[in-house]
């Protein structure tokens, strides 16, 4: 398993589930929402864990904190997860792309690290 602590910028549908178009369309969009409300609403910190099941997902309000009463944690099965990388101009921002389990839509997920983001897009790939 990998772990990767990031911060997460947010999630958005996008109309397609593959395609580095897509990915940078989604980046762009939440960045675009987050220049409006980042004074209010910091991006969270967060642990990606993967692993050949797939992608875990607990994001922590309180980076530090010891108890993990804060902590909100989601999983998405590897058949779920359509597509990921990090943006063609910044590495630092890395994405993927999952299908919703039941019905035909797709979200795109955006977060951001301090170093390059390839090594985790060569883990989840």
């Amino acid at each position: 398993m990998d772990r990767y602590r990031l911060k997460f910028l947010g999630s958005v549908q996008v109309p397609y589930h593959k395609g580095n178009d897509v990915l940078c369309a989604a980046m762009q969009k939440i960045a675009n929402n987050r220049q409006m409300t980042v004074k209010f609403n910091p991006p969270s910190f967060c642990i990606l864990e993967i692993s050949v099941k797939g992608i875990k997902l607990a994001v922590q309000e309180d980076y530090y904190a010891c108890d993990r009463s804060n902590e909100c944690s989601h999983f998405f099965q590897l058949k779920n997860v359509s597509f990921c990388g990090y943006h063609p101009k910044n590495s630092k921002y890395f994405g993927f792309i999952t299908k919703h389990p039941a019905d035909q839509r797709f979200a795109c997920h955006v977060f951001v690290s301090e170093n390059s983001t390839k090594p985790l897009a060569e883990s989840v790939g």
